[in-house]
């Protein structure tokens, strides 16, 4: 495998070193065509590097045109014929969301849509979204469910299409309130962030069960990058500048944490990888070690794969967006 695939190159890592190369490695995806929700930085702009350097084209959904402008020019530095462009998407906003449908729909096919964009760090009171949705769900799923229900027309004329979202580990730590997934009574950030997270990973399975019932081509899966932090991240003008004391305090986690270029990699081998779907059931990746390492193939949080859970989640989404999906 060349470097242009994996490892170092005169324009910066690529997709880190040969612990990531072999059989966990994906090949090339030139002539695909990939969304990416908040691309301009974190995972999902380490995950739109990656996939420009295969060859795919991206498209960069962010919520603002400055930082968009930002990784778009990060990402041509790197990468000098790198097919990227952007939309603005302020998944929170259900009327962002159908404003960027109605662009995207012009599309002639769309091969994967990564269900990226997402609040990592919750406010500490409930917040509501301008729909009146709790902000972290509003975010993190409710703005992915009403635009994978916008696109699908689009995924379903694109053969071999797929969508994923992208669900955490926090998914294992906290109990799910099926009784008030808007959390408007107790509510915490902590919970708000990992409650959030079940309902987005829940959903790719589910929605995968559901496509495949409905005859449709399209299939959905979900991928997590571990423990994933900006100090132990290359630093990108514009989209990765962590302070000093960033740097000093997640150096002191390098055992159990790494750099969000390397826990893109899970979410990159999810989009791409032709084998992905060869076996039944929830089809998860993530890294090796959990928290760090080569991706490769997991094991979901039981909760995500839970029917009676899933049954609710879809219902609240629909009551949420006002959308009907598969039902």
């Amino acid at each position: 495998m060349s470097t242009h695939q994996c490892g170092i190159t005169k324009n910066g890592p690529i997709l880190g070193d040969s612990a990531e190369c072999g059989q966990n490695a994906v090949g090339d995806a030139s002539g695909k065509r990939i969304l990416v929700t908040g691309a301009n930085a974190g995972i999902g702009f380490w995950t739109s590097l990656q996939l420009a350097q295969r060859g795919a084209e991206v498209i960069l959904a962010c919520r603002n045109q400055a930082k968009a402008d930002a990784a778009l020019q990060a990402i041509r530095s790197r990468v000098p014929n790198a097919n990227v462009s952007s939309v603005i998407l302020d998944m929170a906003n259900l009327e962002s969301v159908a404003e960027a449908v109605v662009l995207l729909s012009e599309l002639d096919g769309l091969d994967v849509l990564i269900a990226n964009a997402g609040v990592v760090h919750a406010p500490r009171a409930r917040k509501q979204s301008p729909d009146g949705l709790e902000l972290v769900a509003a975010t993190n799923f409710f703005g992915h469910f009403a635009l994978v229900a916008g696109l699908l027309p689009v995924l379903e004329r694109t053969p071999g299409s797929r969508v994923l979202t992208l669900g955490s580990l926090s998914t294992l730590l906290v109990k799910l309130r099926l009784d008030d997934l808007q959390l408007h009574n107790g509510y915490s950030g902590w919970q708000a962030y990992a409650q959030s997270k079940i309902m987005v990973q829940s959903f790719g399975f589910e929605l995968d069960r559901r496509l495949q019932a409905a005859g449709s081509p399209v299939r959905a899966l979900s991928a997590h990058p571990g423990y994933s932090i900006s100090g132990r991240t290359p630093r990108v003008p514009g989209v990765n500048e962590p302070s000093r004391g960033t740097l000093f305090a997640d150096s002191l986690q390098a055992a159990f944490t790494q750099g969000k270029n390397r826990g893109a990699l899970a979410v990159v081998r999810a989009a791409l990888d032709p084998q992905a779907f060869r076996n039944e059931g929830a089809v998860f990746f993530g890294p090796r070690g959990w928290v760090k390492g080569a991706p490769v193939r997991s094991k979901p949080a039981r909760v995500t794969t839970d029917s009676r859970a899933a049954e609710a989640i879809w219902e609240e989404a629909e009551k949420a967006t006002g959308i009907k999906l598969l039902s």
